[in-house]
């Protein structure tokens, strides 16, 4: 796989060269499937696992990218945003001669599924609220935070995918985690006999590292609106199919949200006002992905 610089206007769009170059945006019209990660396709071609790139992308602020792989299923790396974040800051940025449009949220905009929520509000930045509650050892936790402080790279992106080592056989009959490994996630067990749990293959980057992946993969998932976000984002024991489902009714749903360009606040992460996007392809080397 490797990232390639795209014009103005491109957003962010996968390419399949095992297939002619077949085109997929990262819109959320090309969903297909969000069973424990984010699929995309377009006239039965496939990208699976798009979640991670997508919120290193979003959360560096890269605009317009054409993302070039040779398969089906978007490298996991460690399981984290990080390695893509560290070779595309590596490589550098460029300004384009438009300014960057964000979806500006105009009024509230919800999904519920029994007590599972998420919802979007007016507001400044990309404030993020989100909450989880698993069975042990990760239980109930909480971030907020604000994706506009710059603190992507060192606050969301080092956090690693989860999941119990009970769930593997089944994950993988459902053609998931082809890539997954000791080293590419982190391997929980559960015991239902005394309802307590363990990691396998510690340490934790964070206390709190199993929230922020799902912060994580929540801005990846929000990137399929095709822009970034402008609002305030609450969610509540979510997951990728809530977070793609309320994409989905916000697109569907003009009145409530506008393009525009923000001129009145810079962000701290990329103070220009422009589009961004990569000074050349990154060097993402074949041992990596």
């Amino acid at each position: 796989m490797r990232l390639i610089p795209a014009p103005a206007g491109s957003g962010i769009v996968f390419r399949r060269s095992d297939l002619d170059n077949f085109e997929i945006p990262a819109t959320g019209r090309n969903v297909a499937r969000v069973s424990y990660a984010t699929s995309l396709m377009r006239q039965g071609v496939l990208i699976q696992t798009t979640e991670h790139l997508l919120s290193a992308l979003v959360g560096l602020g890269v605009d317009n990218v054409i993302v070039e792989i040779d398969n089906l299923e978007v490298p996991i790396l460690d399981g984290s945003a990080l390695p893509y974040v560290t070779a595309i800051l590596a490589n550098g940025f460029k300004a384009q001669r438009r300014k960057r449009e964000y979806i500006r949220i105009l009024k509230p905009i919800e999904v519920h599924e029994g007590s599972k929520f998420i919802g979007v509000y007016p507001g400044e930045g990309y404030s993020i609220h989100y909450s989880i509650d698993f069975p042990e050892p990760i239980g109930r936790d909480t971030f907020i935070g604000d994706l506009e402080a710059g603190a992507y790279a060192d606050l969301i992106a080092p956090a690693r995918t989860f999941g119990f080592q009970e769930d593997e056989a089944m994950l993988r009959n459902m053609g998931l985690i082809r890539g997954v490994s000791d080293e590419s996630a982190i391997i929980l067990t559960r015991s239902t006999a005394t309802h307590t749990g363990s990691v396998q293959n510690g340490p934790l980057r964070f206390p709190d590292e199993f929230v922020r992946h799902k912060v994580l993969d929540l801005i990846g998932d929000l990137a399929l609106a095709g822009r970034r976000i402008w609002g305030h984002v609450v969610a509540e024991r979510a997951g990728h199919a809530m977070h793609t489902a309320l994409v989905q009714k916000l697109l569907r749903d003009r009145s409530t949200w506008e393009l525009a360009h923000r001129c009145e606040a810079s962000a701290a992460s990329h103070p220009e006002s422009a589009a961004l996007t990569l000074a050349h392809s990154p060097a993402l080397q074949p041992s990596h992905v």
